[in-house]
């Protein structure tokens, strides 16, 4: 217990986003991918998510961890599928955002954050867990009910309220996870590598340096380790190669600067750690399934 009061007194927890959607017209995005996690509670209808189609049914929540590729069906009826390019495109035929007023039809709420380890870890991403339902759990659900109720609120302090929402609701969902034995294995190698200073060391020259030279020969002096080794001695403890994680990094980055900041595509690109920007694009587009500009109209946090 004392590892896993470590690992929540170490995360980071920031509200992202969170909206009450009415679904206009059954829709299947294929491959959706968010660098945010993600709780989404069905107020009315049907969503299914996974290769499974494992359905969420009216007054139940399930949790989309950030950084995994999946397929999700909004709606009971037969859907379209889309990509989810195609479905940025026409979003306004499929979803309607709505707030104090009666919704029509079948809806859900989410809210979005992330929560990180040390400043430095995504830590559901760090689990490498897939999406699972959590069922009826009312104190989750009156969390999201209370985080979009606030978010549609003008009252003094709804920043401060929404942050400390927020940070409930996630150490509830590791409370619920705990709990229901879930992932014990990921979780049991999460407190190892939290307490591997060498490890820490390297997560936060990563983040700290996302611009510059981040190869294994520069991870090895941080970690001060031999250059072959460092590879195998990251992944032995993360379960991913270094690389991919700091490309995962960078294109977070990428995305955090795309909503707030007017930093052009090139400068982004290249304060990542991206010289090429045309290797960029294709990079970001590859990850996330939609182009860098379209994702600053979509998720932009300033007037751009």
């Amino acid at each position: 217990m004392e590892d896993y009061n470590k690992i929540i007194e170490s995360l980071g927890v920031r509200f992202i986003k969170a909206r009450n959607i009415n679904i206009l017209k059954p829709v299947t995005i294929q491959n959706n991918y968010e660098i945010e996690n993600s709780l989404i509670l069905v107020n009315k209808g049907i969503v299914s998510f996974g290769k499974e189609k494992e359905q969420c049914k009216e007054g139940e929540v399930f949790f989309v961890p950030g950084g995994r590729p999946m397929s999700i069906t909004y709606g009971s009826n037969k859907a379209v599928s889309l990509s989810k390019d195609e479905f940025l495109n026409n979003k306004e035929l499929y979803f309607k955002s709505f707030g104090d007023e009666k919704p029509s039809g079948e809806n859900y709420s989410y809210v979005s954050f992330e929560a990180k380890a040390f400043d430095s870890v995504n830590f559901f991403a760090s689990l490498d867990i897939p999406a699972f339902k959590i069922g009826k759990s009312p104190k989750i659900i009156s969390l999201i009910k209370s985080v979009n109720d606030e978010v549609a609120n003008n009252a003094p302090g709804k920043d401060r309220i929404i942050k400390v929402l927020t940070e409930q609701l996630a150490v509830e969902l590791i409370r619920y996870i705990l709990k229901q034995g879930l992932f014990v294995e990921q979780f049991a190698t999460n407190s190892t590598y939290f307490k591997d200073p060498r490890l820490i060391d390297i997560f936060t020259f990563i983040k700290e340096n996302l611009g510059q030279d981040l190869s294994n020969k520069v991870l090895a002096n941080v970690a001060n380790v031999s250059e072959d080794y460092v590879g195998q001695y990251f992944k032995m403890l993360t379960g991913i190669n270094p690389q991919d994680y700091i490309e995962y990094q960078r294109m977070e980055e990428a995305v955090n600067l795309l909503r707030t900041s007017k930093l052009s595509i090139r400068e982004i690109g290249k304060d990542v750690g991206y010289k090429d920007t045309a290797y960029f694009c294709r990079r970001f587009k590859m990850m996330f399934g939609i182009p860098a500009g379209k994702m600053r109209r979509r998720e932009s946090l300033i007037n751009v």
